[in-house]
């Protein structure tokens, strides 16, 4: 990874600077290296508080991992074999209609509590289906995903409580350095209007999920009433930067954001029925 590095300050990572990436004057993002493939059952903090060390990252208060959740799903054991998925007659017609393969689409069901859109046009070989995954978040195929699981026929599912995964990390971790950190957990979702793929929060710890900005002033001192940034989908979708398909970096430290620890939910950013527009 070519290295970008900032001359108005020192080293913020302890020494690490040379890997790192500067965002800003006082921002910096560095992936951590050395994350094996997890298996179900194995003790994610612990690989992680080895990998700090084993690397010399010293975590600092005020500190932000950002994990992909991949990990934490596989380590919480939500890897599926297709061979175990009986499909039913609603996962056969919509397989039929969208040429999947008829398990992914039970699986799909299993964790939806919607089918919001299945379409398949001429120039695809598969078509999409987009769910109301039975978290909230709405996604193409209810996040059930089969890149980097490990193994043919078989998909990942997001964990049962994306926040509870965020705050057992956070308190592990905050117990072996002796710090006050923040963890987001991510997942890539395309976005509706726009193309391309971006991470996104499906899970927080301490981190706030929105910063409320209403009655601060801008640059030019007008009074703002609704500006409200998703800081912990700007954390996600920075992540990306480093933390790529084929990288095996899942695990990204944030040094230098500016933020207030609070008790937060990935699911403050999705937005209420009642406020969709285009239902």
């Amino acid at each position: 990874m070519e290295t970008v590095h900032d001359t108005h300050r020192n080293d913020p990572l302890g020494g690490l600077a040379d890997d790192a990436v500067s965002l800003a004057d006082s921002v910096s993002l560095r992936p951590l290296p050395g994350i094996p493939d997890i298996q179900p059952g194995d003790d994610l903090a612990a690989v992680m508080i080895e990998a700090l060390r084993e690397h010399d990252m010293t975590l600092r208060d005020g500190d932000i991992l950002v994990v992909a959740h991949k990990v934490i799903s596989k380590a919480e054991g939500r890897v599926v074999a297709l061979a175990d998925i009986t499909p039913g007659a609603e996962a056969e017609a919509l397989a039929d209609q969208v040429n999947k393969d008829p398990r992914k689409v039970q699986a799909i069901l299993n964790e939806s509590t919607r089918v919001v859109r299945a379409v398949k046009r001429p120039d695809q070989e598969e078509g999409t289906l987009i769910a109301e995954h039975r978290l909230g978040f709405i996604c193409a195929n209810a996040a059930v995903d089969e890149s980097n699981v490990g193994a043919e026929e078989t998909i990942i599912l997001l964990p049962v409580d994306p926040d509870a995964s965020a705050r057992r990390l956070c308190e592990r971790l905050e117990d072996a350095f002796g710090v006050r950190l923040g963890i987001v957990v991510t997942d890539t979702f395309g976005r509706p209007w726009r193309m391309g793929l971006v991470n996104v929060a499906i899970g927080l710890a301490r981190v706030p999920a929105r910063i409320d900005m209403a009655g601060e002033r801008d640059a030019f001192g007008r009074v703002l009433s609704v500006t409200m940034p998703a800081l912990a989908d700007e954390l996600a979708a920075a992540s990306g930067l480093v933390m790529g398909k084929s990288d095996k970096t899942p695990v990204v430290l944030f040094r230098g954001i500016d933020w207030q620890p609070c008790k937060s939910s990935a699911n403050e950013l999705i937005r209420p029925q009642q406020e969709d527009l285009f239902r």
